[in-house]
């Protein structure tokens, strides 16, 4: 047999036995949080058109999506991204709604990133969506859930940083930016590159004012007070209104007592261009990537008929166990189950115990046991299976209890 068989495409990975079970245990208590919060599930398509990720939609770029077509000819993609396709649902199933929505989802995603990233192009997501509510209590709760899901994890050390669209809005504004230039700036902010955000300005003769401003906004992180110095850079309305809304936020998370998970970074920006208002992201150590990433999307809905605010987020599950793993954070798993270990002439025995054993919640898997196999092999088995325990029928049809 080709031994390429044996492996997944770049990219891909399996997941079995431990592993597994650890992953299916935080994404029940996550769901268990999230459901806590008064939010019902939601599945979408795994395959979408096109179009519900266009480049007008803001989402991923088109060549990061796997494409295929259907018998018609429609070309179709893996989903690279689920807030667009609930945006998409709720229009169709809740067009009527006036009063607001809550909405949690779990599925994969499945982006097409280059090679040398690193990274799995297939990944797990857990997330929430409001919609149809356009206050700061809204923005409150998706981040006090946010901070509630992380911690039913098991995470401990984590940070859940804060930032505005308002403000790369303003900062563009005042220097006077081209098109192709702002996505220059924006790459920059991004990998908070900040000798080249200097350079950048110095060779287009930004005004010393506009310097200043952006300068300042990409190195500001903190509290509510450490970013409060913004005001004394600019009198720019769309900077100063972010500014303003981020204060109102913070008094509300007050009010949660999770204000010590979180810090406002003026800088954060997302590849997702659909995002509106706040933008949040979450990181622990252990990994170098995002654990949550979400915010505001209130233009995004009304693309498909239904004009309506939201906020959202979205856990990287695969990238949150990977964290788990690397501090050293134990996940409970039941992944405990009984062989029930059998002499051929007491298979109908065994049958009709097994079935009763199951019957009270007990995990059992039969075993008839072979003459050239000793119960040490057995034994041996359920240690590479985590079983904790055997039952055997012996020759004799007495049950015996082995602890594993």
């Amino acid at each position: 047999m080709n031994n390429t068989l044996l492996h997944t495409p770049e990219g891909m990975r399996d997941r079995y036995s431990t592993e597994l079970a650890a992953k299916e245990a935080v994404k029940a208590g996550i769901r268990d949080v999230i459901h806590s919060y008064g939010y019902r599930d939601i599945e979408t398509p795994t395959i979408e058109f096109f179009d519900i990720f266009n480049k007008d939609r803001g989402s991923v770029i088109s060549s990061d999506m796997f494409k295929l077509f259907d018998r018609d000819n429609n070309t179709l993609v893996l989903r690279p991204d689920i807030t667009p396709a609930i945006a998409r649902a709720v229009s169709k199933y809740y067009a009527d709604e006036d009063m607001p929505i809550r909405l949690c989802y779990c599925g994969n995603t499945f982006v097409n990133s280059t090679t040398h990233q690193g990274r799995l192009k297939e990944n797990t997501q857990i997330g929430a969506e409001l919609i149809g509510d356009a206050t700061s209590d809204a923005d409150a709760e998706i981040i006090a859930m946010i901070i509630d899901c992380l911690k039913r994890a098991g995470l401990v050390e984590f940070q859940v940083e804060i930032g505005h669209s308002g403000f790369f809005t303003g900062m563009a504004q005042e220097a006077h930016l081209e098109d192709h230039e702002v996505a220059e700036l924006k790459g920059l902010l991004e990998s908070k590159n900040y000798f080249g955000i200097e350079e950048f300005l110095t060779h287009r003769n930004t005004p010393e004012n506009a310097r200043k401003l952006i300068l300042k906004l990409s190195e500001t992180y903190g509290n509510a007070d450490a970013i409060g110095c913004i005001r004394d850079y600019t009198d720019n309305e769309t900077i100063l209104s972010s500014l303003d809304y981020l204060e109102k936020l913070t008094h509300i998370l007050e009010f949660y007592d999770m204000e010590r998970y979180v810090t406002f970074d003026l800088g954060i920006l997302s590849h997702y261009k659909y995002y509106t208002g706040i933008i949040f992201q979450a990181y622990t150590y252990g990994t170098g990537d995002m654990i949550v990433t979400g915010g505001r999307y209130d233009k995004l809905i009304a693309q498909f008929g239904k004009d309506s605010a939201s906020v959202g987020f979205g856990v990287n599950l695969d990238t949150l166990m990977m964290a788990l793993s690397r501090q050293g954070i134990e996940v409970k798993t039941d992944i405990g189950a009984t062989i029930l270990l059998y002499e051929r002439e007491f298979k109908k025995d065994a049958v009709e115990y097994a079935t009763q054993l199951r019957t009270t919640g007990v995990r059992v898997q039969m075993m008839k046991k072979f003459h050239e196999r000793s119960i040490d092999d057995y034994i041996a088995l359920a240690h590479r299976s985590f079983i904790d325990r055997i039952i055997y029928i012996d020759e004799n049809g007495k049950k015996e209890s082995i602890t594993v």
